[in-house]
């Protein structure tokens, strides 16, 4: 399973344009994909289910895929969002 957490810059949060093609490209791919709010969570090749997450601007996401093409997945994804999102750093582990 791969994962990455974002925090949403996009003034407008994730509104359908951009939800819209989000899902197009999530759809691509075989692996299990979901957008999750700390609320709640959405499949991510669901337009209704990502619109009914209602993400606004400044919101953090986890975004996790798990199957065959997961880390392509994520990537082409974040490749989609772009400057609307900004990976959120993890924590540095403690040696």
């Amino acid at each position: 399973m791969a994962e990455v957490r974002l925090s949403v810059l996009d003034p407008a949060g994730l509104h359908a344009r951009p939800a819209a093609q989000f899902v197009r490209t999530a759809s691509r791919f075989a692996s299990e994909i979901v957008l999750d709010t700390g609320e709640k969570t959405a499949n991510a090749k669901s337009l209704v289910g990502i619109l009914g997450l209602t993400i606004r601007p400044g919101a953090a996401v986890s975004l996790t895929a798990d199957g065959p093409d997961a880390d392509a997945a994520l990537a082409a994804l974040l490749d989609e969002l772009g400057t609307a999102v900004e990976p959120i750093p993890e924590p540095a582990s403690e040696s």
